[in-house]
């Protein structure tokens, strides 16, 4: 990822640090449901990595440079895992859309979601590292999949059908607290939502997506350890 979306991870983290919301029972109940269903359907693998090959600020959502689908990329990042005792599993293509609050605009990622297994926290960071260092980017984000209970947990990754770049594009422009806050989010090429945030703001991811017009029931909640690593 590039420096911009570096800096508004920061600041995602500094508004978590002075905003804490505390989950109602309701929205315990629902965030647990879907819990439920990651396990059951939606296996977690042990680490994922988001990423890009991309250094520029893209502002156009025409531009030309979206429609690539990383194939070299899905390959040498495989490559990487593989070559660093990790085993790759699935790669998702993925559409972000972000909001910068300097200069206050909407900006636009092609990225690629690579599911890593019978790896260590030191390892996913150690093989986000390198990503980072072989694509010239600032920062590569992995998520590590725990328990709800457990002491590390500290984001949700939140995942939704029914949901394109445009929605995503005009829901964040609407919602100046979650556009401020959650600052972006990313969209499948089959129209699925995937939307990290830090723990203490789930009660607002939640409002975000069903702003969206997800619909919760159906929604997959993994809670889980972030990193920006560069």
């Amino acid at each position: 990822m590039d420096k911009a979306i570096a800096h508004r991870r920061l600041f995602v983290l500094a508004s978590a640090c002075a905003l804490v919301l505390v989950p109602s029972s309701a929205g315990n109940a629902q965030a647990t449901a879907g819990t439920r269903a990651a396990t059951a359907g939606h296996p977690c693998p042990t680490g994922e990595i988001f990423a890009t090959n991309n250094t520029a600020t893209i502002t156009d959502p025409a531009d030309p440079r979206l429609q690539t689908h990383l194939h070299r990329f899905d390959h040498e990042v495989r490559a990487t895992i593989r070559a660093n005792g990790a085993r790759p599993g699935a790669s998702t293509l993925l559409n972000g859309v972000f909001w910068s609050s300097d200069p206050k605009q909407t900006t636009y990622e092609r990225s690629r979601e690579f599911d890593v297994t019978k790896v260590s926290p030191e390892g996913l960071h150690h093989i986000a590292a390198l990503i980072a260092k072989q694509y010239h980017q600032e920062s590569v984000l992995t998520f590590r999949c725990l328990p709800s209970t457990s002491p590390q947990t500290d984001a949700v990754e939140i995942q939704a059908p029914g949901v394109t770049v445009t929605h995503l594009h005009d829901a964040l422009l609407a919602a100046p607290e979650a556009r401020d806050t959650l600052e972006g989010g990313s969209v499948t090429l089959d129209g699925h939502l995937i939307l990290i945030a830090p723990l203490t703001n789930l009660p607002l991811a939640q409002k975000f997506a069903k702003s969206l017009g997800v619909d919760w029931n159906a929604a997959v909640v993994r809670y889980g350890a972030d990193e920006f690593v560069s």
